[in-house]
């Protein structure tokens, strides 16, 4: 991550020592599982686990050297012992250290993002809370079409929220899975019970049937979820960004005290926040992109993958955090301009109740096509002159011959789009 979008909780998993932490940590864990064994004698891994450490300029120094990382910090790790450092890596091969790690970091990184996205579900569901009863232009194609409420409208976003997270559940529950099976997966000199113990002890799953990797469908899955994350993101920006245009007016980003908006005009107050989910989405989408690329391997494995892993992981896991971050805070500070609202959909006069006439002549008796044909002759007939459909309804005989016009007094109410609001909500758990 560049340092303007930088999160330090985010980006300290993913440093060099972080990852040389976690690697010597599943080296340790596998020393004790063979020692509980009885196959590693107690005072050895005791003396393992007090020294045993690295030296970060000193691994890098190796590997300058073996252009192998995980063998340099394995050779900085044993100057740090005495003879019990022929215990280190027993039967283990590098794949076992890599993948084990790198879903210890998923692990710690999903929940900085699962909790950053609980917050921006609550701030979602304030915005549902303070929005109730405020009836707006809902628009398809972008023109308007019907009335809803702009409760109903960021209740949508709501919904998605929750489907992000189960999402991102399943995607971290199945890229938290590690490995310790040794050279092409077979175990061949390393008891699964090491595996067992290791990834118990750090809270991961098991790879079921490794091939000396973890299979990379497993984080293509997570890397999903943080795309959709990401899509989710855009879509509630996008919707902002359209209703804060100027022509609109209904809702603004927060603009804080000695803001400026434009270094040419100083009356500029722009959606920059929703202009850059939009952007940081894209660049989700494109690391899912590879995160797929990366699943077909050569038969147990090569590393095709692994430096396409180094930039994809960090980079996403950081992007999300930060723009679930940005996304709370837009929902949360959010302004709403109900006067605005109520002009638009004044403005938007009265042709958006031609469905409930249609539907009226509909049931009287007139085929869906012959309804369809009087009602839009009405509607568009008013809609050029600027006049009110329901006032030309009511005086147009194709209309008033098979639906009274008292009828249609009755009709052309918003009542229709607004008694469900709650039933909605409540489908939500908004009450």
């Amino acid at each position: 991550m560049i340092e303007r979008y930088a999160i330090p909780e985010m980006t300290a998993i993913w440093t060099t020592e972080a990852r040389y932490s976690r690697w010597l940590e599943i080296e340790i864990l596998a020393v004790e599982a063979r020692s509980r064994a009885g196959l590693v004698p107690e005072e050895d891994f005791r003396k393992i686990r007090e020294n045993a450490s690295f030296d970060t300029d000193r691994v890098n120094e190796i590997e300058e050297v073996t252009r192998h990382d995980v063998i340099a910090f394995l050779t900085s790790v044993s100057e740090s012992l005495g003879p019990e450092s022929r215990h280190i890596h027993y039967g283990m091969t590098s794949s076992d250290i890599l993948d084990t790690c790198l879903a210890m970091q998923i692990r710690d990184s999903g929940k900085l993002i699962m909790d950053e996205l609980d917050r921006y579900g609550e701030a979602l569901a304030g915005l549902v809370k303070r929005t109730r009863g405020i009836v707006c232009m809902g628009r398809t194609h972008g023109m308007n079409a019907e009335p809803t409420t702009m409760a109903l409208k960021f209740a949508g976003h709501y919904s998605e929220y929750l489907r992000c997270k189960k999402r991102l559940e399943e995607g971290i529950a199945s890229a938290c899975v590690g490995t310790i099976s040794g050279a092409v997966g077979t175990f061949a000199y390393l008891d699964p019970s090491v595996e067992e113990f290791v990834c118990g002890k750090l809270g991961l799953g098991i790879e079921e049937a490794p091939t000396q990797v973890v299979a990379r469908d497993r984080h293509a899955q997570f890397m999903y979820a943080l795309a959709a994350l990401g899509g989710a993101m855009e879509r509630f920006a996008t919707e902002c960004r359209h209703l804060q245009r100027t022509e609109v007016g209904e809702v603004e980003e927060r603009f804080g005290k000695g803001q400026k908006g434009s270094s040419a005009m100083p009356h500029k107050r722009n959606p920059i926040v929703g202009e850059r989910l939009c952007g940081l989405a894209r660049l989700l989408r494109g690391y899912l992109q590879v995160a797929l690329e990366n699943t077909p391997l050569w038969h147990e494995r090569d590393i095709s993958h692994s430096a396409a892993e180094r930039f994809i992981f960090p980079d996403a896991c950081g992007v999300a955090l930060y723009g679930l971050r940005k996304a709370a805070d837009l929902a949360s500070g959010l302004r709403v301009f109900p006067e605005a609202v109520e002009r638009n959909v004044r403005g938007a006069g009265d042709r958006f109740f031609s469905q409930g006439v249609m539907l009226a002549l509909v049931r009287r008796g007139l085929t869906r096509e012959d309804a369809y044909a009087a009602v839009q002759a009405t509607a568009m007939k008013a809609m050029e002159n600027g006049t009110s459909f329901a006032e030309a309804a009511k005086v147009d005989p194709g209309i008033t011959g098979v639906v009274p016009a008292e009828e249609l007094g009755n009709i052309c109410t918003m009542d229709n789009h607004l008694r469900n609001e709650e039933y909605i909500l409540a489908r939500l758990g908004l009450h």
